[in-house]
């Protein structure tokens, strides 16, 4: 089975994997925004963030590999009464815009391993304007002692150095590693090794 049809059979399943509420972290962050500025939600799978992101008065790309999970996405916006814009692409290929987006959601993109992850925080970086805010929220190594969530892949959760040697240089960085529960559809539901990243541009 191709990647493409795992996140496919993955998200055909009735109902929204994830849930449909925003991540709790992102949704923390709602003090940073401003209604009319431009957002992009990678790895957004079934919309849960994007959609939040467009509840706030933002003009939104939903970035997803899965058609499927695009399609649950644009239902979740018109059921909300929000607008935003799904994207169907390939992260190893998608060219990142310049300076386009004032925020960034990298919430759980934890499929991207250790020769794919440094191109996407390279793209974040490019894509984000001055002034621009990202939003990362991951899980780190320990979360193999939970299991309660993301890839069994220790390569690809995160640490400090790997998001402080991304991002350790904006302007403004709030990073945090904590143990908490989270609730989010099947997916991701219970005590989790997590880590929080809010950086400026």
């Amino acid at each position: 089975m191709s990647e493409l049809e795992r996140w496919e059979t993955r998200f055909a399943a009735p109902g929204y994997v994830f849930g449909t509420a925003p991540n709790a972290f992102l949704a923390s962050q709602a003090h940073r925004l401003r209604p009319g500025r431009k957002a992009l939600a990678i790895a957004d799978g079934e919309g849960r963030n994007g959609v939040w992101l467009a509840e706030q008065g933002l003009e939104v790309v939903s970035l997803d590999f899965s058609p499927k999970a695009g399609a649950k996405a644009q239902a979740l916006a018109a059921a909300r009464g929000v607008t935003l814009r799904v994207e169907q692409a390939d992260l190893s290929k998608w060219v990142w815009s310049v300076e386009a987006f004032d925020v960034i959601a990298a919430i759980f993109i934890q499929f991207a391993g250790p020769k794919l992850r440094p191109k996407i925080f390279a793209g974040i970086r490019q894509a984000l304007k001055p002034g621009g805010w990202v939003f990362v929220q991951g899980y780190r190594p320990e979360q193999l002692n939970y299991r309660t969530g993301g890839p069994d892949k220790v390569e690809n959760l995160y640490t400090r150095a790997i998001l402080e040697e991304a991002f350790g240089d904006f302007a403004v960085v709030e990073l945090h590693e904590h143990d908490g529960v989270i609730r989010e559809g099947t997916g991701h539901n219970g005590m989790s090794a997590l880590i929080d990243l809010a950086a400026r541009k």
